[in-house]
């Protein structure tokens, strides 16, 4: 089974979304937005992807700005900004087992999908 984090918006979680489905593989899709990821799965998914918080976050978004996030060192913090604000979170997010990978750029998606 593999779990997207999924933005319905966002034409790179389609695209990914689409190269699942071809797979024919069991698809667990997590409308982030919707359904809030808890501070416990967003640093479990953390230690799946070996990345700190910071590496998961979209940086360029309008909110990280206003919220001052490029200033904190804290990682803490940042999980909880990426709890109070899924917008912050960099997608799609393929999830597979103890293996994850952000699908940016497709490639890895390609990549992720021949290695699972």
């Amino acid at each position: 089974m593999t779990t997207i984090w999924h933005n319905p918006k966002c034409s790179k979680s389609r695209e990914a979304l689409a190269l699942l489905s071809e797979t024919n593989s069991e698809i667990e899709v997590v409308k982030y937005l919707e359904a809030t990821p808890s501070r416990e799965e967003i640093q479990s998914l953390l230690k799946n992807l070996g990345i700190g918080a910071r590496e998961l976050m979209r940086t360029k978004e309008d909110l990280y700005k206003e919220l001052g996030l490029a200033k904190v060192e804290d990682e803490a913090v940042l999980i909880d900004a990426l709890v109070k604000y899924p917008k912050l979170i960099e997608r799609p997010i393929l999830i597979q087992g103890d293996k994850a990978i952000i699908g940016r750029p497709v490639e890895k998606v390609i990549e992720f999908l021949k290695h699972t």
